[in-house]
Formats: C-alpha cells, structure tokens, sequence
C-alpha cells in the first residue's frame, strides 16, 4: 500500500512542479525510503533528515529549544516546526515530519502508538496527531508511513487547480 502511495506523491509532485523533503523521528528514514523506491523519484526528492534525537532536531531542523521543554517532544508543534525546517534547510517545496512513540511502551509522556505529523510548505502548514495503540513497533511504525504519504497525497491534491 504504501509502494502505491509514494508513487502517487511523487507522480503529484513531478505533475505540479515540487520538490519534497522529509524530516522523520519516530520512522526513522522510512517516509524517505518509500519514496526513494519509486524509480525516477530524484527529480522531486530533494533528501530527508532522521531527527531522532532532540539535538538534531534543534540544530538541523530549527525546532526551538523553549517549544520542545513546553509541548514535548511528541506533539504537533514540534512536528510543525520539523516539517518547517525540513522545507526551509532542504530547498524544497513541501515537508513532511513525523515525531512520536512507536514503542514499546510510552515515552516523554506519550502512549506508545501515538504520532504527531505535519506537511510545511511556504504557505501553510498541516498538523494531526494520530495515535495508532499499542499494536507494536513494526506496525505503528507503517502505519505511520501511510498516515504521512496519505497527508502529503492530501496537501498535493489541495495546491493543484
């Protein structure tokens, strides 16, 4: 399913003239991999980041020290603000970001399977938190994955005439 959408995003982009860009916590990379499957996809991905840690996501992406210590790591502020980074640092179009817990187990006062994302771009910005349940790491993880080519394939559909 997600093979599917990456190709739909990036057959939306490569139609409506964008790059885009990545910038990923709790996937890991995984966003940037389904899209980087799709043969071709290197006239519209411009690259991604892997924000696991805090410093990264301050010191790559921009994400504000007083922002993360108020909302937490796991929230829509700090995937806005990744996502924000992510379009900005990387030259692109449009951003996707994701932050959460994939677990096991919660983390920085979130349950396991909840996922914050965001889609940046010059314009606006789209926030959502969704949160998967404890279905276990791999799940919540390609779950995750569809739920944020789903937002990017949304974004797309909504900046073209």
């Amino acid at each position: 399913m997600s093979a599917d959408l990456a190709r739909e995003v990036i057959e939306a982009c490569r139609a409506a003239g964008l790059k885009l860009a990545t910038a990923e916590s709790c996937t890991g990379g995984l966003i940037a991999g389904a899209l980087t499957d799709i043969p071709g996809c290197s006239d519209v991905v411009e690259g991604g980041v892997v924000s696991y840690s805090q410093a990264v996501k301050r010191k790559i992406l921009g994400v504000s020290a007083r922002t993360l210590a108020e909302y937490g790591v796991v929230s829509e502020e700090v995937a806005q603000e990744m996502a924000e980074g992510a379009w900005s640092h990387l030259g692109c179009d449009l951003a996707v970001a994701t932050t959460g817990v994939a677990g096991p187990g919660p983390a920085d006062g979130a349950p396991e399977g909840r996922v914050c994302f965001a889609v940046s771009g010059p314009v606006y910005t789209r926030t959502e938190t969704v949160d998967f349940g404890a279905i276990g790491r791999d799940a919540v993880r390609r779950a995750a994955v569809v739920h944020g080519l789903e937002m990017l394939l949304a974004s797309l559909r909504g900046l073209q005439p």
